[in-house]
């Protein structure tokens, strides 16, 4: 239970010019408890999601703030960072202690869906804000949404419908389905076959195995007989590599079939291979290669950490840094205060644009790609095309299915 902390100072020899440094007010009367802004981010620091969250999402944090000088309103920000090992009683008491003892004024990222939710309720006991870029439950902007919980970089119904919508409609209409054998895999599943059959597909049929299974052949080889253009992977971390590896082994993609990953990042197709995940679509939030201005940033993250930063780093940084921009509009670190300029704020940065729904939802374009062939590749991390843009309205569930208390029906 362990927590670090890094102050990010003023003199920033390593900023480039080029930075988009945001307006720093330096108000003598502006109201920031215990004279600094305190954030934390409870990450899996060592355990299977260490990759994908970890080192990488405390030092996007770190980076937002040093976009701001390291001080907003003339005062400090601190970044508070702690290893929740993937349990959720180990989270709470991480968000109890920080809340209680240590001051902290806004969660800004928790890693996995469990342990986040823990953290949620402590965060909603203590009226603070959290922010989630990490976990992918939809139930944080549905029945325990709170006035001061945004879900920010996807959710698992964001991923189910615009890979679904996106492949459908470029005439990718059957789908098989392997999927993990536990309520996330059995999610993902369902939402994705709702679309698929919605927007006039089919789903031909589903295998489902055990968490941690490491022989998919059988389930691979129903996928291909069932003639199914798209076959669905509804599963996550090393159950997603084993069966994108075996995929290649039984040369599902080059027979003619569509391989669809519904929980997979950057990091995986790196894990993998070009030559084994080439094909494979990804639907992510983000992707460091789109303009000049996202490779520039990923380039200095890629300096600190060795790796290109996926949607939930990503996400880390965007929600730290549009948290820092409404206390300086607000004027105070005061929970209610800074909310209410979160939400009237647009979300612009580098990766994201966007704006807070009121149950919570963090809504932004959605994007589908497809893993690049080893010859399509010309640098590392150079593993992505784009193959359609899902905007905000669709990519995420709307309002009037939200079961959230805090949205108005009409």
């Amino acid at each position: 239970m362990r927590s670090n902390r890094t102050t990010v100072g003023l003199c920033l020899a390593t900023l480039a010019a080029t930075t988009v440094m945001p307006a720093i007010a330096l108000a003598d009367d502006s109201k920031i408890s215990d004279d600094v802004i305190r954030i934390g981010l409870i990450e899996d620091m060592s355990g299977v999601y260490a990759d994908i969250t970890g080192k990488g999402a405390v030092t996007a944090a770190q980076m937002a703030v040093e976009e701001f000088g390291g001080k907003v309103l003339g005062k400090t920000v601190e970044v508070v960072f702690a290893d929740h090992q993937n349990k959720p009683d180990i989270a709470a008491s991480i968000a109890r202690k920080w809340f209680d003892e240590e001051r902290l004024d806004a969660i800004l990222d928790v890693a996995s869906s469990s342990p986040a939710l823990a953290a949620l309720e402590v965060a909603k006991q203590k009226n603070k804000i959290i922010t989630l870029s990490s976990p992918g439950s939809v139930r944080i902007t549905n029945d325990v949404c709170g006035p001061y919980v945004v879900h920010w970089a996807y959710d698992t119904y964001a991923i189910a419908h615009s890979t679904g919508q996106a492949l459908v409609g470029a005439g990718f209409d059957s789908w098989y389905f392997v999927t993990a054998d536990y309520a996330f895999g059995h999610s993902l599943e369902k939402d994705t076959g709702e679309v698929v059959t919605a927007q006039g597909g089919k789903v031909l049929g589903n295998t489902r195995l055990p968490v941690g299974t490491t022989d998919f052949g059988s389930a691979l080889l129903m996928a291909q007989s069932s003639g199914a253009k798209v076959v669905a992977l509804a599963n996550a971390g090393g159950d997603t590599i084993n069966s994108i590896k075996q995929s290649a082994q039984f040369g599902l993609t080059q027979g003619g079939q569509k391989l669809a990953t519904l929980a997979a990042f950057i990091n995986d197709v790196h894990g993998v291979g070009l030559a084994e995940a080439q094909g494979l679509t990804i639907t992510e939030a983000s992707y460091w290669d789109m303009n000049d201005e996202t490779r520039a940033w990923s380039s200095k993250f890629f300096d600190k950490v060795k790796a290109m930063p996926n949607m939930l780093q990503t996400g880390t940084y965007s929600s730290v840094r549009h948290y820092l921009k409404a206390v300086e509009a607000a004027g105070t670190d005061e929970t209610k205060a800074v909310m209410a300029k979160m939400k009237e704020l647009p979300v612009q940065d580098l990766f994201y644009k966007g704006a807070i729904r009121e149950d919570g939802r963090m809504a932004h374009d959605m994007y589908l790609f497809e893993v690049k062939k080893p010859d399509e590749s010309k640098k590392p991390w150079d593993y992505y095309k784009l193959l359609a843009k899902i905007d905000a309205e669709h990519a995420f569930q709307p309002l009037a299915k939200s079961t959230c208390a805090l949205v108005t029906k009409k």
